[in-house]
């Protein structure tokens, strides 16, 4: 017996916004597949749901992992939009990083029944499943909404996932809860507006403090730091407001906005910065189009400026004050608090893994992800345990682990014990031993080098050489980028590598560029310095060297980054000079290979990153909302629900005069009345809509359907109205493709449509 489709399964368990929304993306696809939308305005579509093309250079994982065979063919790879001949990969927000026991059972489903059952964790706490085929994305998506969870705008030029301290709400030294504050935000931003139209990616983050890791705040768009200040006699809330930073090829560390920006104050404040990264951003040069240019450009006093006339120009939402109040409570725990840690045999466990939180005889547990994957196995059993030991409160971390919160002490040594037995009981948590690293080449497009090759290499060597109990060293972080897009965060790593290439005797060589003394402290602020590039195989060679003399020369307690100012980056790169030089390839030909793979290397199979997506105008929106919008009433009008074939029918009319009114009327909102008499006032009543047209007045079809909106119409009617409102859009789309060379003329006579 045939199940019934998803859709009808989880009718009543999705929001109903929800619902329309994925209704929508699911007659996008169906469009597409018609021809009926433009690859690139499709390509954003999806990218906007989080679902994007990847790499198949080999059509394998090289981290040992066991995947499941899909039997895709992955040689069809080429052409516009590869998701229709090849699976790619799914990116799932998860705000904060906080998961439901529930929700991580739901992912672990979908990653068996439509990936490779490999989940893995992102540097920016998301969760993402590779080799999901585009058909499938509609259902993954429904099942995803069922339990609260969204990949709305996890791509593509949009507001990405809002990301916080792990450790929010326990954490000994925070001035107080940033978890509520990073999810009101997050679904503020989520579709707003405001928001949809950014040049590219946009990225949030939230820390309860001010020194130490937690959110990362030095190196983001806008970067949330939680203060406390005393006013009329009470303690206020608030968050110190960085703005402008970023990774990537260029640098550059987040600026003061506001020192205290007020609780209530914050989602306006937030909203007025995207307006002004989406007045003031690049658009024709995608290289320099993120925000930090902006402020590059501007500097922080114009910017604060330009922030505050947006903040004056916004109307009043009470969702400022409310949308916080309204989020559930955190949950309580599970398990009473117990008086000490107990004794237990593995002492690194305890002392790496598993931290006191604030609230007495309560305890975090790191458990570390190699590489940030788990299997489905793994984590429905860690599910499990969050339900037996603590509340129902997951968190990712931007380190690519998963943590459990509010552990009693009593029950740290049988936590120990479930996690042994599942294989993730390995010790070392944010220390040296756990490396970060992006996909690199296993499955990214822009991947140059296979940074989670070289990561799964040097976790090897540095746990058989067990470094990681060393005072020296145990303590420093090693992160690994596949490319200049620095996704592996390498910047702000003790020891960071970023994939490059050279080219040596007309062969291509790979290579990691070695940057070191960077902050992974004080919210990230500090980058590290490149000293130079470095053939792939040999990069544990250098990491002992100079790990090596780091040990041998640090004068009492200096830091690895206070060493590295200290010698400078010319003593460091002398200690590398005999590990740089790539003999011939006769001579050593592994070197002419990347970790993982066989073959020998080359760079001719990087693609066209999806990442970040094309610049897509709001009119190309609005043409590809009239699209679907036609598309629905047809539907409706096959299944004899007239009045929704009606209302669908004039939605899309307004969609795809909105549009064409964009490049005239730039702030014009999706309001019908203020659509209807913007197009009246500059196209329609002046004749430059209908002069791409000979004898034709297709503008008039617009105005009449107007005035039958609140109309009852007879079936025969709808279906006329249907036809008139395909001609329209069809006419928008040509007035558009003629705009430049058009002057008004006097109205024509109307074209009749045969029924």
């Amino acid at each position: 017996m045939q199940l019934p489709p998803w859709k009808e399964i989880l009718r009543g368990q999705v929001p109903d916004a929800w619902n329309q929304e994925l209704d929508a993306y699911e007659n996008q696809l169906a469009l597409k597949r018609m021809g009926r939308l433009e690859d690139k305005v499709f390509a954003e579509t999806r990218l906007r749901r989080g679902a994007y093309g990847q790499r198949y250079d080999s059509g394998r994982r090289h981290d040992g992992q066991e995947s499941k065979d899909l039997g895709f063919d992955l040689s069809k790879t080429k052409g516009p939009d590869t998701l229709w001949d090849a699976p790619g990969m799914q990116r799932i927000k998860i705000p904060g990083g906080r998961l439901t026991p529930r929700q991580l059972e739901v992912l672990c489903d979908l990653a068996e029944e439509y990936s490779d059952h490999i989940l893995h964790v992102t540097t920016r706490q998301d969760i993402q499943l590779h080799y999901v085929h585009i058909d499938d994305t509609p259902d993954l998506m429904r099942r995803l909404a069922a339990v609260g969870i969204t990949t709305r705008e996890a791509c593509g030029n949009s507001v990405r996932n809002v990301t916080a301290c792990h450790v929010a709400g326990v954490c000994p030294t925070e001035a107080f809860d940033v978890s509520p504050y990073a999810r009101a935000l997050a679904f503020f931003l989520l579709g707003h507006p405001g928001t949809q139209d950014l040049g590219r990616k946009f990225k949030v983050s939230f820390s309860g403090c001010q020194t130490t890791a937690c959110g990362l705040a030095g190196f983001h768009d806008i970067g949330c730091i939680a203060q406390v200040r005393e006013k009329d006699g009470e303690q206020e809330r608030g968050f110190a407001l960085y703005v402008g930073g970023g990774l990537g090829p260029v640098p550059h560390a987040s600026e003061l906005l506001d020192p205290f920006v007020p609780t209530r104050e914050l989602l306006p404040m937030a909203l007025a910065v995207c307006r002004v990264f989406s007045a003031r951003g690049e658009r024709a040069n995608r290289a320099r189009a993120r925000m930090k240019f902006v402020l590059m450009n501007s500097g922080i006093e114009q910017f604060r400026l330009w922030v505050e006339e947006a903040r004056a120009a916004l109307e009043p939402d009470p969702r400022w004050e409310t949308l916080v109040s309204e989020l559930e409570a955190p949950p309580a725990p599970l398990r009473p608090p117990g008086e000490e840690l107990p004794p237990h045999p593995r002492g690194t466990f305890l002392g790496d893994n598993v931290q006191p939180q604030k609230q007495p005889g309560y305890s975090t547990v790191t458990v570390k992800l190699p590489l940030g994957d788990f299997t489905p196995a793994q984590g429905r059993a860690l599910a499990s345990l969050a339900r037996r030991f603590t509340s129902d409160d997951l968190r990712t971390t931007v380190e690519q682990n998963i943590l459990f919160r509010w552990v009693s002490n009593t029950d740290v040594g049988a936590l120990y014990d479930e996690l042994a037995a599942l294989g993730l009981a390995e010790s070392g948590a944010s220390g040296i031993t756990d490396v970060t690293s992006c996909p690199g080449t296993d499955t990214c497009k822009l991947g140059i080098s296979s940074s989670r090759g070289l990561a799964r290499e040097l976790r090897k060597q540095l746990q058989v050489a067990d470094v990681a109990k060393s005072d020296d060293l145990g303590g420093l972080h090693i992160k690994c980028s596949g490319c200049f897009n620095s996704c592996g965060q390498h910047h702000v790593a003790d020891l960071g590598f970023l994939g490059v290439s050279r080219s040596v005797a007309g062969r291509r060589v790979p290579h990691f560029q070695m940057v070191v003394g960077g902050s992974w402290e004080n919210n990230g602020s500090k980058f590290g310095l490149a000293i130079g590039a470095i053939p792939s195989k040999r990069v544990p060679e250098a990491l002992s060297l100079v790990t090596t003399a780091y040990r041998q020369e640090k004068q009492g307690d200096e830091t690895f980054a206070a060493w590295v100012h200290r010698v400078g980056r010319k003593h460091v790169k002398e200690l590398l000079s005999s590990v740089t030089q790539v003999p011939s390839y006769d001579a050593a030909p592994e070197l002419y290979r990347d970790w993982g793979d066989p073959r020998t290397y080359s760079i001719g199979d990087i693609g066209t990153g999806e990442c970040a997506g094309e610049v897509i105008s709001p009119s190309q929106f609005a043409f590809a909302e009239s699209e679907r919008l036609i598309f629905e009433a047809q539907l409706s009008l096959d299944e004899d629900q007239h009045q929704r074939a009606h209302a669908l029918s004039l939605a899309a009319m307004y969609a795809a005069a909105r549009a064409v009114c964009l490049e005239l009327a730039p702030g014009l909102k999706e309001d019908q009345s203020a659509i209807g008499e913007t197009f009246d006032r500059l196209l329609g009543k002046t004749g430059r809509f209908d002069a791409a047209f000979p004898g034709g007045n297709f503008s008039r079809y617009f105005e009449q359907a107007r005035k039958k909106q609140e109309i009852e119409l007879p079936p025969a009617e709808v279906r006329k109205l249907l036809d008139e409102a395909q001609m329209f859009i069809d006419a928008a789309h040509e007035y558009e493709s003629k705009r430049g060379d058009l002057a008004p003329r006097a109205p024509a006579q109307e074209v009749t449509v045969a029924l």
